[in-house]
């Protein structure tokens, strides 16, 4: 545009030279200077010429160069206008676009970073895919349960990020369906999982893209089997004494009621079963209330030499009927009197429970010995038998709701199935921990660890 004003300005100013010569030709007689007085009035006027156009096109430059450097990003790039009223208004209200730009682009870039916040911290995994499923984003989450970088995976096919078949299979129906898609299934990959994927397709023409969710539901599918475990459990423990109630029943109205001698044994049983129920369903209660944490705890010094004595004390009858021998063994003797920060109450249950344990299966002569010993900031608080022991793979279970080792022998003996429940959740509740070590026919050995007090 410059090269084209310019020479238009400079013909102008040649045609006004050679007219002006050719006017004084016609007039006058002329000379061999009139030849060269309008070629040097042309070379003359060519700086103006030039001088002009320059001016004229100078803000169109700059409008030019200014386009291309908010094309590249610079939004608060500005233009001054030049000294021509038109090029002035013409950045004015470049100027006022360039910043409106500026702020939307800053506004788009701020919500841009709070989604993909928002995005990251999300339990749910999330991947925006593209055309071609091609990766737009996505979080730590997805990359944790599909096992890939989401960095790395920016810009590659969905398939090239992770090679689960079913991921694949439910997309492309939800793409071919142009409808929302959800599915389940198992991963075995380095930690067995159960994954719940939802596929959401992108709205546009034949769905540019789609959106996955992943959530993790392994533990909500553990707890599904626990309840239903649970249950199953409670309405096992309910019926079998129930069912023996109803038989004692049946066979004292069909008669045996009225003879003393047969009388007898059933209306022990009912009292034995109803016994069962009540105790039952008062551990039914108590678990249910620490788990829910509605148990109030009432912390404290506690010391451990009495709470072990009173203990002791309470479950000696039942240890002499069957000639076993119960110690409690404190620390050295120059040691204090240990204390733990506990509920006493809940302290008193967690024992009451390990060493009805132990008297229940420990055989006639054995040894029950409870020890405890300071270790730093804590105290371990040992309740040992000589029992038959625990087999290695029922270790890691037998916390668990109505998990025996012997199911027979257990029911002989009276449990309900939920003392070792009790006593994990009551340690937790006060800041221990518990565990049980065992061998095959030498004994068991229950460790509980609680918070020193002072």
């Amino acid at each position: 545009m410059f090269w084209r004003l310019l020479i238009a300005f400079a013909a102008f100013a040649v045609i006004a030279a050679f007219a002006a010569a050719l006017l004084h030709s016609l007039l006058g007689r002329s000379t061999a200077s009139d030849v060269f007085v309008p070629i040097l009035l042309s070379l003359v006027a060519f700086l103006p010429a030039w001088l002009l156009a320059r001016r004229f096109v100078k803000p169109f430059q700059e409008l030019t160069n200014a386009t291309y450097r908010i094309a590249q990003g610079e939004y608060s790039h500005r233009i001054p206008g030049g000294v021509w009223g038109e090029s002035r208004s013409l950045a004015t209200t470049f100027n006022t676009m360039s910043k409106r730009l500026e702020a939307q682009f800053q506004q788009l870039e701020a919500d841009r970073q709070q989604l993909r916040t928002i995005l990251g911290g999300m339990v749910e995994g999330v991947v925006a895919l593209g055309p071609e499923q091609r990766v737009l984003f996505a979080n730590e989450a997805a990359g944790q349960m599909l096992q890939f970088d989401p960095q790395i995976a920016v810009g590659r096919p969905i398939w090239e990020v992770t090679r689960l078949p079913q991921i694949q299979e439910v997309l492309t129906k939800a793409l071919r369906e142009i409808a929302p898609r959800r599915e389940e299934f198992n991963w075995k990959g380095p930690t067995a999982r159960q994954l719940a994927i939802y596929v959401a397709p992108l709205p546009g023409d034949r769905a540019p893209g789609a959106v996955l969710v992943l959530h993790d539901i392994t533990e909500l599918r553990r707890l599904e089997r626990l309840r239903q475990d649970f249950v199953a459990n409670v309405s096992h423990e309910l019926k079998t004494p129930l069912s023996v109630i109803k038989a004692c029943i049946e066979a004292l109205i069909d008669g045996a009621v009225e003879e003393p001698d047969v009388r007898k044994p059933f209306l022990e049983q009912i009292s034995d079963q109803g016994e069962r129920l009540h105790l039952l369903i008062l551990d039914l209660i108590s678990l249910a209330r620490i788990e829910s944490g509605e148990e109030a705890m009432d912390f404290q010094a506690v010391s451990l030499n009495q709470v072990v004595a009173d203990c002791l004390d309470r479950h000696q009858p039942r240890a002499e009927a069957k000639n076993l021998r119960m110690a409690a063994i404190p620390p050295d003797a120059g040691s204090p009197n240990l204390t733990v920060w506990a509920d006493e109450e809940a302290l008193g249950q967690i024992l009451d429970n390990l060493v009805d344990n132990a008297v229940k299966y420990t055989p006639d002569s054995g040894l029950i010995q409870v020890l405890w010993q300071a270790n730093g900031t804590t105290v371990s608080l040992k309740v040992e038998d000589t029992g038959p022991g625990i087999p290695e793979r029922d270790l890691p279970r037998i916390f668990e709701r109505f998990y025996r080792v012997d199911k027979a022998r257990s029911r002989e003996l009276g449990g309900t199935g939920l003392g070792l429940a009790i006593v994990k959740h009551l340690v937790q509740t006060m800041k221990g921990t518990v565990k049980a070590n065992s061998e095959v026919g030498k004994g068991t050995t229950f460790t509980v660890t609680l918070p020193k007090a002072g």
